[in-house]
């Protein structure tokens, strides 16, 4: 053993790349070959690329590097030494993919009642939890050894299954002739280690920024640390805080009792202490690694990091600290509302950064979300920027494709999903205008409660082409068998019940190539996509036999929110946005580091499904909360930039937030010696500040008398004089408001499917009061109706229908009888045609007729027709006296409300607004019709025949539809005037 290991530390305020590079450089640098002799481990090979990056700064001309590897390497020992030594080559690692596939088998013969989908994410974290006993070198066994003690029902369930999977996984291996790939590692970090150890390398060898704790890596470093040409450099080890801190970090030893005081996993130096814990060297034995850089910090900075990361139990001593020791010069704080004005102050701030020559700046946040945003307002002045943690897959394009097949097949092309896939921006991409053309007429067709299920569903819907929208199923028909061609062997393999997965997978790959094309697969997200399909095809074999076609979508999604899309560089050389790993040993001029909330920033500890917590302790495995302590890690090394910024928003997308521990820290430590970026906050306003609002006045348009309507139904009269803008919004601007897609049945949509039971019931049953149920039941259970209406619509339907019966049998047994049912009419009155249907008009045995219309809903009040409004049976009473139905005449003697509503403890009743004497403030009844004939004259000389303007809410308490509100900008002047 050398007298003195060689170990060392580069501290938070020194660019670590930039100064072992430096370093190097100058131990090495005077003989070229000499440092290109030597070679430098790494973390990841995201590190390598930023180490590279600063020898080539502090070179300043050529150089020749050292050979740089990532110590995670798959084939390590290749890429450390020059030729193969005579030792046995390590197995080959069985496939990541594979593996979890064979594991979700597994786990569905284990457990049958679990789906392929659910099976396939439990075998994900499976697989984590057996990386970490690998990689921690715990044996499976010590499962069976441990004292467990008494379990919740839950944690003894996962507990058995995980134990029944783990004794078959050796089996499986065996019979591949595989090992984990953690334990490949394992064996090729430990034989790189023993083959140093007795010969030590020509050259020198150096361990860089790695910080993983784990036993292998720490053996390999203290075989470093003893070379005669080695060096351990590690990244912000705290050498300046008490060793009572240090010590109080854990883990700890158990007392005479066997227990175990708790480690401070959080803290952003546990996972050091327990690296040098295990390479056996002190934390003393550390010196500060000579090598500087222009992006260095003030030193003071990593004294104000060390104070601010303190255990709880030691934060009291900030009251001691003098204000030089408790300053963070160059750090600023932003504090916003909304993500979104944290993702425009930050962009900003990026901008800022570009208006001096030469200075870098770079985004380091774990939301991807808030990255996104912040790279779309960066193309507001043309900038664009790499994204090194790249996107998941499910949300690339292709990726959106391949979950929009599997899930509209799933939902069997139920119209939202089926819409969303067709309007797909990768869909035909080369006769787009024309498919979405097509896609857009079916969007319109579809329009309203859902059809039938299945392609044959939308068949028969667009072949019913009665009503208002006709039209427009015509035109949709004759489109819809383009992408119906498409679609048909999705629906076939869907629809044949549970099958193999490459099956499935086959059949939504060949539909995607269909409707996508060859572009489909191009650029890198079509790459990954396809790499991934092709791997899951081959290994999906070796997975659960059969999966049910519903359980693909949620498959692929899981599969596709862990393979990230990083896109080829070629963003501003200046600008960057970092994942929390990616920006590990990276800087830049200026560093912002966003998205500082509980949840965000520390992120929550990933549950583990499998193992409890304290299994997780008694077998000596990293608990949940240690990633806290490595972001917490990952924020301390990025505070050693020059100028730091940190953001948060106050709240999220759906509720206030909590500001993250790390930023309440920092706050409390520097209290109001911290500088605030308000003058961002100031940009952000002025940036999009619209100047003084001018709000609009109430419109009043007011069109020349010979381009208004010279026609109106007796629906539209109230519309025209309680709301004349709606009514000229409607009728001249041609506006009417679209039904969702999907859509929940509406009243007025119940309200017409009775009207046609009734219908159907006159003329084909001639009012038998026993066949009515029938027709309300077909109505019911035909497929197109909503299930909603079948489930809560159906018991008060089926007791009003049996009402309706019984009351025109009572209404015949006085002499009563139906005359017709919804039958059209018009008249010429007032100077415009007056038109309306009728849904039923009586004959009296006394000669009168009586107008009935049908409510699902509640009648209109006396009140309102008092006021001149709801008049709509007194106007169709006008055209009845008039000649306006085709055989029917006479005088209207009796308005009548059948509504379907509830009314006491039954549902049923009969309601009208007119009194032979006006009791009850009601209009007499002979004298209905002329008040309303009156009203409607009214109107019709004030605005369509009269040159009044249509002006906005002239009543509002009668207007209460807001379908046009937007158009005539109500908020802006309602209740001004």
């Amino acid at each position: 053993m050398p007298e003195r290991l060689h170990l060392y530390t580069i501290p938070p305020h020194r660019a670590f790349a930039d100064a072992l590079a430096a370093g190097l450089i100058r131990r090495f640098g005077g003989d070229p070959m000499r440092l290109a002799r030597g070679l430098v481990l790494v973390p990841s090979n995201r590190a390598k690329r930023a180490i590279s990056d600063a020898f080539v700064r502090e070179s300043k001309g050529g150089l020749l590097l050292p050979r740089l590897v990532a110590v995670g390497d798959p084939e390590l020992d290749e890429a450390v030494f020059d030729f193969a030594d005579d030792s046995e080559p390590v197995a080959r690692a069985v496939d990541p993919l594979q593996r979890r596939m064979i594991l979700a088998r597994l786990i569905v013969e284990t457990k049958p009642e679990i789906d392929a989908a659910e099976a396939v994410r439990l075998a994900g974290d499976l697989a984590r939890t057996l990386d970490q006993l690998l990689v921690e070198e715990v044996e499976p066994r010590l499962l069976r050894e441990l004292n467990l003690g008494e379990l919740t029902e839950h944690w003894e369930r996962s507990l058995q299954l995980f134990e029944l999977v783990l004794a078959r996984w050796p089996k499986e291996l065996k019979a591949l002739g595989l090992i984990d790939l953690a334990e490949r590692r394992t064996q090729l970090i430990d034989r790189v280690a023993a083959r140093w150890k007795a010969n030590p390398p020509a050259g020198f060898v150096c361990t860089a920024g790695i910080t993983t704790s784990a036993p292998s890596i720490a053996r390999l470093m203290r075989v470093v640390a003893e070379l005669p040409q080695g060096m351990v450099v590690l990244p912000g080890l705290a050498t300046t805080i008490s060793d009572a801190e240090w010590q109080s970090l854990g883990p700890h030893q158990p007392d005479a009792y066997g227990r175990r005081k708790r480690a401070i996993e959080t803290h952003p130096q546990f996972h050091l202490k327990l690296l040098l814990d295990r390479m056996s060297v002190g934390r003393g034995e550390f010196a500060e690694w000579q090598g500087k850089s222009e992006h260095d910090a003030a030193p003071a900075r990593s004294k104000a990091i060390a104070s601010a990361m303190q255990p709880p139990e030691l934060t009291h001593e900030w009251i001691r600290l003098g204000k030089g020791e408790r300053r963070l010069d160059g750090v600023r704080m932003l504090e916003v509302a909304t993500p979104a004005e944290e993702a425009q102050a930050i962009a900003l701030a990026l901008r800022e950064a570009l208006e001096t020559e030469g200075r870098t700046a770079a985004l380091v946040t774990p939301d991807r979300a808030l990255a996104r945003r912040v790279a779309a307002h960066l193309v507001r002045w043309d900038i664009a920027i790499d994204d090194s943690a790249g996107q998941p897959l499910a949300v690339m394009p292709p990726g959106t494709l391949l979950l929009a097949l599997a899930e509209a097949a799933a939902q069997a092309f139920a119209p939202l999903p089926l819409l969303g896939l067709l309007k797909h921006p990768l869909a035909m991409p080369g006769d787009r205008l024309q498919w979405l053309e097509g896609v857009r007429t079916l969007d319109r067709a579809l329009r309203g409660p859902r059809p039938a299920t299945g392609l044959s569903g939308v068949d028969r819907h667009l072949a019913d082409q009665e009503g208002r929208d006709g039209h427009l199923r015509r035109a949709a028909q004759g489109w819809w068998p383009q992408a119906r061609a498409i679609l048909e062997p999705l629906e076939a393999a869907f629809s044949a019940g549970p099958q193999p997965v490459p099956v499935l997978l086959a059949v939504v790959r060949e539909t995607a190539q269909a409707l996508g094309g060859d572009g489909l697969w191009g650029r890198a997200d079509g790459r990954a996509a396809a790499d991934l399909l092709d791997s899951l095809e081959r290994e999906a074999a070796a997975g659960p036999p059969r999966a049910d076609p519903a359980s693909l979508a949620p498959m692929l999604r899981t599969l596709m929110d862990e393979v990230a899309v990083r896109p080829p560089q070629g963003g501003h050389p200046r600008l960057a946005i970092l994942g929390l790993i990616e920006a590990r040993l990276q800087t830049a001029d200026l560093m912002i580091l966003a998205g500082l909330n509980e949840g965000v920033w520390p992120g929550l500890p990933a549950p583990d499904p499998w193992l409890a917590p304290r299994i997780r302790a008694d077998l000596g495995l990293p608990g949940l909360e240690r990633r806290i302590g490595l972001s917490a890690h990952d924020l301390a090394g990025a505070l050693g930039a020059p100028e730091v910024l940190l953001t948060r928003a106050r709240r999220d997308a759906s509720a206030p937030t909590i500001a993250s521990r790390f930023w309440l820290r920092i706050l409390a430590l520097a209290g109001d010696q911290i500088e605030s970026a308000g003058e961002i906050v100031q940009w952000l306003r002025a940036l999009d500040d619209p100047g003084r609002p001018q709000p609009a006045s109430r419109p009043e348009p007011a069109p020349p008398v010979a381009a208004r309507p010279k026609a109106i139904s007796v629906t539209e009269v109230d519309r025209l004089k309680a709301d004349p803008y709606a009514f000229y919004a409607r009728r001249m601007l041609g506006l009417s408001p679209l039904d969702p897609v999907d859509a929940d049945p509406s009243a007025a949509w119940r309200g017409t499917a009775v009207h046609a039971v009734l219908e159907q019931w006159f003329a084909k049953d001639a009012c038998d009061p026993a066949k009515l149920r029938d027709r309300a039941t077909a109505m019911l259970t035909d497929e197109r109706t909503h299930p909603m209406m079948r489930a809560l619509w159906q018991p008060r339907l089926m007791e009003a229908i049996d009402w309706i019966a019984e009351e025109i049998t009572t209404k015949a047994g006085e002499g009563r009888r139906v005359l017709a049912v919804e039958q059209r009419g018009e008249i010429e009155f007032a100077g415009v045609t007056l038109s309306g249907t009728f849904d039923r008009i009586d004959r009296f045995d006394s000669g009168g007729l009586a107008i009935v219309d049908y409510k699902t809903g509640q009648p209109p009040s006396a009140k309102a027709v008092r006021a001149g409004y709801s008049l709509q049976l007194g106007l169709l009473g006008l055209i009845a006296e008039q000649g306006g139905f085709a055989g029917i005449s006479g005088k209207a003697a009796g308005f009548e409300y059948w509504s379907l509503a509830k009314k006491g403890d039954a549902f049923g009743y009969i309601a009208t607004p007119v009194d032979p004497e006006g009791k009850r403030d009601r209009i007499v009844t002979s004298e209905f019709v002329s008040i309303a004939a009156a009203n409607f004259k009214d109107a019709a000389d004030l605005w369509l025949t009269g040159p009044e303007p249509f002006t906005a809410k002239k009543v509002p308490e009668y207007a209460p539809f807001a379908d046009y509100d937007q158009l005539m900008r109500l908020d802006e002047w309602y209740g001004r005037d």
